[in-house]
């Protein structure tokens, strides 16, 4: 099978949004239907930087990626510019049928090379320890260590790395 990382287009923010949501819904065990998670989190602002990805990505010295498989898009991933030095890693998310295959891994990479292009000294993310461990195991393996919070998710650990 042939998968391909590439930028998002205009016309795939919508898909990418509701994979994103799906992937939450699963990973979280949401009892509401998905449409219904959907317009609650959508009511909180929980994706508004996907409203604009190209201001709040490309325009900003980051990237928002997708890995397709055909026209399917079955992951996401992005960086986002938090200042000068230092990204974040946010949107890392894969279809369940994809994951433990090493497409996590090579959306990363991809990820990380960007932010060392662009001159990032450092990268940080922030998971749910509980929901999503295995998630939280994964960049720990990659070499990222736990950090003090920076953003108001006081539920989720903070990580940063070193590129």
């Amino acid at each position: 099978m042939t998968y391909i990382i590439r930028p998002i287009k205009q016309e795939e923010v919508a898909p990418a949004r509701r994979l994103i949501y799906s992937v939450a819904h699963e990973v979280y065990q949401d009892t509401r239907s998905l449409e219904e998670s959907m317009a609650f989190y959508d009511s909180k602002g929980v994706l508004e930087d996907m409203d604009d990805v190209q201001g709040s990505y490309f325009d900003d010295d980051g990237t928002f990626l997708v890995m397709v498989e055909g026209d399917q898009i079955i992951g996401t991933g992005a960086i986002k510019r938090l200042d000068t030095d230092i990204c974040e890693l946010k949107r890392l998310w894969f279809l369940k049928e994809y994951r433990g295959k090493g497409l996590g891994y090579k959306m990363t990479r991809e990820l990380l090379s960007f932010a060392r292009d662009k001159g990032y000294q450092r990268v940080r993310l922030e998971t749910d320890p509980v929901a999503q461990l295995q998630a939280l195991n994964f960049y720990k393996r990659l070499g990222f260590y736990e950090i003090p919070q920076y953003s108001q998710h006081q539920d989720e650990t903070a990580l940063e790395l070193v590129l």
